[in-house]
């Protein structure tokens, strides 16, 4: 007998908006699944695509980025995350990852209501999607990777590549 597939769900919630409105589902007294875990974060848009890609290797069936939307303190940064995502999800579904493992929202410091109904859609898209393949998510770890050092290599002045010879 098979035990029933439990999704992990990580949910990258901002210090200034996301995390108090999660921490304000705690202080109105109501729950969220066992199964979602909360990582308080400055901005999302710090993370690199495949810090994403490495989370489902690991272990994570789907992320939720709770962010501040166009609220966020940080000029700029939110566009940024979106594009970011954006790019991650096509690559993902390109991939055989499937985008609906991932979903970015902005949830405010009062946002309870919101919250627990991203966890629970997140939820439930995850049951209907099943448990990630872990080694996919570790290949396109490995390409984003790959790719992010090449685009690194490139960026380096003539100098460098030359070996630091003048």
């Amino acid at each position: 007998m098979s035990e029933p597939f439990i999704p992990k769900i990580l949910v990258l919630a901002t210090e200034k908006c996301a995390y108090p409105g999660a921490d304000a589902v705690g202080k109105a007294h109501q729950e969220y699944p066992s199964n979602v875990y909360i990582l308080r974060v400055p901005s999302p848009v710090l993370f690199p695509e495949d810090f994403y890609l490495g989370c489902y290797s690991k272990g994570i069936d789907g992320i939720l980025i709770a962010a501040c939307g166009s609220d966020c303190p940080y000029h700029g940064a939110y566009e940024r995350l979106a594009a970011r995502i954006d790019g991650l999800t096509s690559r993902m579904n390109a991939g055989g990852l499937g985008m609906e493992r991932i979903r970015l929202t902005a949830i405010c410091t009062v946002c309870i209501k919101a919250f627990l109904k991203e966890v629970a859609l997140m939820g439930d898209a995850l049951q209907q999607l099943g448990p990630v393949d872990r080694q996919l998510a570790a290949r396109l770890r490995d390409e984003s990777v790959e790719r992010l050092q090449s685009t690194a290599r490139l960026a380096q002045p003539a100098e460098a590549l030359a070996g630091g010879a003048r």
